[in-house]
């Protein structure tokens, strides 16, 4: 697993699938995205599939100067068959441009980014560097308000990063 450092925070490729897109929509909080990462690249389909839209509304990735879209494969990489297309061409294009980072919360994604060579990290992990920075004030309240959205957690993983960034997941 990845562990955001300020080693990390170095000029780095960063690759995102549409959930953390997703996730910072919901808080309305892209920039967070955007001011611990800079640049971040981002597959063709997971543009369409952020647009499709729904309960949670993604404004148009297109319109952010920090966000550089990659056109998707040609042909879907048979490695990642199991996967939705957002996912299997983040995976793609990440290992053609040897990325150094995929933003990537679900689990059969990241087990085969990692599999592959590719650092992850998700949601959570974001938002725990957030507030390790200063960028939100409470790492809990951002979770709670996640999956008051529909947004699912292990339990225990909250708990882990809640103790990290110095908070109690009661209250």
């Amino acid at each position: 697993r990845c562990r955001l450092s300020a080693r990390t925070l170095s000029p780095v490729t960063v690759f995102s699938n549409t959930t953390p897109l997703f996730a910072f929509s919901a808080l309305r909080r892209l920039d967070v995205i955007q001011r611990i990462f800079g640049k971040l690249f981002v597959a063709e389909s997971v543009v369409e599939e952020c647009a499709v839209g729904g309960l949670i509304n993604v404004p148009d990735l297109k319109s952010f100067p920090w966000i550089q879209i990659v056109p998707s494969p040609s042909a879907p990489d048979p490695r990642f068959f199991a996967l939705d297309a957002g996912e299997r061409d983040t995976l793609t294009v990440a290992l053609e441009r040897k990325a150094n980072l995929v933003l990537i919360d679900e689990r059969l994604g990241r087990n085969l980014a990692e599999y592959y060579g590719l650092a992850v990290v998700g949601t959570l992990g974001i938002l725990l560097k957030a507030k390790q920075s200063g960028l939100i004030p409470a790492f809990v309240p951002e979770v709670r308000r996640l999956q008051d959205f529909g947004f699912w957690y292990q339990e225990k993983l909250v708990q882990r990063l809640a103790e990290l960034a110095g908070e109690n997941t009661l209250w």
